[in-house]
């Protein structure tokens, strides 16, 4: 069994939970019962519209609701005016029971390759909201964008069926990719709750904006006494206590409930991490609290009324990997 690890660390991030589904307005013509590949085709049309700069190419409702990065805008506005094309790395996660979709990806602006996730919501036919995020090169932490883009897709094994008899849960995933995040915050090398351990395979591997953050070969020339930390494995790296400055990773939320997830091992997460150094943890904690205080007000004025609190600086996906 393994495990990958995969975050795309963004200025801002989606949340979602439940919903409860608009009753006014005709029907669009958005089939009602969008499957998966309908809702996959709908990120390819929503693309194509945003490189086009023109909305009018989406099936939208009149009380669509748009944002880049926490700002509310109207949709043509932002990103819409200065995309110049779509990128070679795509990765779309499908949720067709909650009617919505979601996607990892590159795209252009003007010379620019830059990382985008994206969110679609569909009601009654029409996309009825819209969330984007984007991280560009020099926006802090590793990134390897140019190399997602070459590689052009994700890794096949993302696309590996588990053999039913070796599947795990919807909420089994959940509590490995929570206790990851329990190990990761205020990482005291003790394990969660002091067992010793942390939920890794021995052939765990992380990746960050496309960049490989553990079992990196050590750089010729590099003192072979002192730590390499990107050279570690995931359990080592823990262990260490590598990650003790993530004081607090809360609104801890796993919004997917994708269908075949089992199937494939996959877990998408949102969650807002804070990392301090100059300033003590209860004064981080405050500064936190009333941060989050102000982006779930912000989210339930602009958004479903049980949309759930927001989130974090980045999203993972967490894959349990078999082989």
């Amino acid at each position: 069994m393994r495990f990958t690890l995969t975050a795309l660390a963004v200025a801002a991030a989606l949340v979602t939970g439940s919903f409860t589904a608009r009753v006014s307005g005709s029907t669009g013509p958005i089939p009602l019962n969008c499957d998966r590949t309908c809702l996959e085709g709908l990120i390819d049309q929503y693309l194509a519209a945003v490189v086009a700069h023109d909305p009018s190419k989406l099936s939208l409702s009149k009380d669509v609701k748009y944002s880049e990065n926490y700002q509310m805008l109207e949709v043509g506005d932002g990103f819409w005016k200065t995309a110049s094309g779509v990128g070679n790395y795509k990765h779309v996660f499908a949720d067709p029971e909650a009617g919505q979709v979601a996607m990892m990806g590159t795209m252009r602006e003007a010379s620019t390759t830059l990382l985008m996730s994206v969110r679609l919501r569909i009601e009654l036919g029409r996309i009825t909201e819209i969330e984007s995020v984007y991280f560009k090169p020099g926006g802090g932490g590793p990134n390897n964008i140019e190399g997602m883009d070459k590689s052009g897709k994700p890794e096949d094994i993302w696309f590996r069926s588990i053999p039913p008899a070796q599947r795990l849960s919807r909420q089994q995933m959940i509590a490995i990719a929570d206790g990851y995040f329990t190990g990761l915050q205020k990482n005291d090398g003790k394990g969660i709750g002091g067992s010793g351990t942390y939920p890794f395979t021995n052939d765990c591997h992380r990746i960050e904006n496309g960049s490989p953050t553990t079992n990196v070969p050590r750089a010729a020339g590099k003192a072979s006494d002192g730590v390499d930390a990107f050279s570690l494995d995931c359990m080592s790296q823990f262990k260490l206590g590598y990650y003790f400055i993530v004081q607090n990773i809360h609104d801890r939320r796993y919004p997917w409930s994708i269908a075949s997830a089992a199937s494939f091992g996959r877990t998408w997460s949102s969650i807002r991490a804070l990392s301090t150094r100059a300033c003590s943890p209860t004064a981080a904690r405050g500064s936190s609290k009333a941060s989050t205080g102000l982006r779930a007000s912000w989210l339930r004025k602009h958004f479903s009324s049980r949309t759930a609190r927001f989130v974090a600086s980045r999203w993972w996906d967490l894959q349990r990997r078999i082989t």
